[in-house]
């Protein structure tokens, strides 16, 4: 009896807690025409094993817990085994009370190069840099999970992102693109540290402030929900006050504008003359959208 008991709860300890992310990786190579594409395939499957296998943080995820969310590399040129892609990423997180997941973050990132030899193994060393393929996949799962862990505690997932600048300082002196300050201004080195500087800590307010307070509400409270969401672009739009069109609004927008349009476009009415007007200002590209609105 008591051996069955402890394998029980060997079970339960193994079983009940996993991996952070639930992410799906496919590789695109249809601009590649004179290649064996066995390469691709490995390197997609290899590659979305490692992803998910792998344990990003010290912290227990259960399995329920695991974020949804997605890779999807477009592969520019290969030769001898050199590739030149560019990467999106994509997360979301459920709305509590609904089948619902709510995107969270999706971002290009365009200067995603790498060398990779079929077959070979991927390790993760948090404080190495081994390959730029592990490097810029480490970050971004690093990314991922900060952020997933701002929309359930204001700035609760800064450890991770520091995680993630830790391995941003480590890649800088490998001299591949995307990782320093001297590139254009929307690359993985501004990413961590607009997300880590105080300037912009109104964008981290906000995920919390639009996750927790506004949709997790919306299935019992959906007035309050709304209003919440309203405060939460108010609270993105202090940062257009001090830093006009920052890279950091534009990814919030990236990520949450059709579903913006979507929440303002039933249910129960609330005051929006005020967040048109924001919304117009801050993010003047997606103008188009923000017309769609139904008062």
């Amino acid at each position: 009896m008591r051996n069955w008991i402890i394998t029980a709860l060997l079970l339960v300890s193994y079983f009940g807690y996993s991996q952070e992310l639930n992410c799906t990786v496919k590789v695109n190579y249809d601009q590649i025409t004179a290649a064996n594409v066995q390469i691709f395939k490995t390197l997609e499957r290899s590659l979305g094993e490692f992803v998910n296998n792998t344990k990003w943080t010290t912290r227990n995820f259960a399995n329920k817990e695991r974020i949804d969310c997605s890779m999807f590399i477009t592969i520019q040129s290969y030769e001898s085994n050199e590739f030149t892609c560019t990467l999106q990423i994509q997360s979301s997180r459920p709305v509590y009370n609904s089948t619902y997941g709510s995107p969270v973050f999706n971002f290009n990132d365009k200067e995603f190069n790498f060398r990779y030899l079929e077959f070979e193994n991927f390790v993760y060393n948090p404080n190495s840099y081994d390959s730029n393929l592990i490097a810029v996949v480490a970050f971004y799962a690093n990314i991922i999970i900060g952020l997933d862990a701002d929309t359930f505690s204001s700035q609760g997932g800064t450890k991770f992102i520091e995680s993630a600048a830790n391995i941003a300082n480590l890649a800088q002196s490998s001299g591949a693109a995307g990782w320093t300050q001297t590139e254009k201004k929307q690359n993985r080195y501004y990413l961590v540290n607009d997300l880590l500087s105080n300037t912009f800590t109104p964008y981290r307010e906000a995920l919390y402030e639009y996750h927790f307070l506004g949709m997790d509400k919306m299935a019992d409270k959906p007035k309050e929900a709304k209003e919440n969401i309203v405060k939460a672009i108010q609270t993105v739009s202090k940062i257009h006050n001090v830093r006009p069109n920052a890279f950091i609004t534009r990814i919030f927008f990236d990520a949450k504008a059709d579903e913006i349009v979507a929440v303002f476009s039933g249910g129960p009415n609330v005051n929006i003359a005020e967040l048109s007007e924001t919304l117009n200002r801050v993010s003047p590209l997606n103008s188009a959208k923000w017309n769609a609105i139904k008062f």
